[in-house]
């Protein structure tokens, strides 16, 4: 896979997930821009790391759940790079709670971050898409949002919800040679989980064929290869990365 000339805006792609495929598709050749919401540290960090590869960064703080935020993280993308070819919709909160007990502004929150700030970035920038063609945008949902969770009404409804703005979308643009795909994950490696003790991650691997936890690199590795041109061919698309999981 070569991404040589193509520019990558990942929004939450300062940390986990979103982190690890900044990293790979750098390390494919692309220039990489790194939307935050919080720790500049943290995101400039990745802007080192991506440079030791040879390529450009930048990191640009913006809350994707406002539309002017967005709007101005695209400003200064295009300022920068003067395009971009390959969108990450990444950023993505969790408020867990049964829904007897979830207040509105947890429901609130997910679907801002999660839902709202998809359609934010993405609208500030489909025009410049358009123009362009050959280009490639990625939701990442999840397999609640296929299977639904208890405790996560709000997240998977919210992921539910990006697999059909996918779906839509992927139809409104493909004539203009603008492909849209979402990858979803499962139980994947991170902070929280490293908090989980070994026996409750074994009850959850029980129910994982392949007898282990995913890691960022695995979403990062699909992510590519939807972004490359190996997937010219593939748009509106799920691909479901989870060990097996949901089989």
């Amino acid at each position: 896979m070569d991404l040589n000339g193509k520019v990558a805006l990942v929004t939450g792609g300062s940390r986990g997930i979103g982190k690890a495929i900044a990293l790979k598709l750098a390390s494919l050749g692309a220039d990489i821009i790194i939307n935050y919401s919080s720790s500049d540290v943290k995101a400039n960090e990745v802007v080192e790391e991506v440079k030791s590869m040879g390529k450009e960064a930048l990191a640009i703080k913006a809350n994707v759940a406002k539309m002017d935020d967005a709007k101005n993280l695209i400003e200064k993308s295009i300022e920068k790079f003067q395009k971009v070819d390959i969108l990450v919709n990444n950023a993505g909160v969790t408020r867990d709670n049964l829904l007897m007990r979830m207040t509105e502004e947890e429901w609130d929150t997910v679907f801002s971050v999660n839902m709202k700030g998809a359609f934010n970035v993405t609208k500030s920038l489909i025009r410049n898409m358009i123009k362009k063609k050959n280009c490639s945008i990625i939701n990442i949902a999840s397999v609640v949002g296929i299977t639904g969770n208890a405790g996560q009404c709000n997240y998977s409804a919210s992921k539910a919800g990006i697999i059909g703005f996918t779906k839509s979308l992927a139809k409104e643009v493909a004539k203009k040679n603008v492909r849209v795909n979402a990858v979803a994950p499962g139980f994947i490696e991170s902070d929280m989980t490293d908090k989980l003790s070994d026996k409750v991650k074994e009850e959850y691997m029980k129910n994982i064929p392949l007898q282990r936890l995913g890691k960022p690199e695995d979403i990062a590795n699909t992510v590519a290869f939807l972004a490359s041109d190996m997937s010219s061919y593939i748009t509106g698309q799920v691909l479901v990365v989870d060990g097996g999981m949901i089989v």
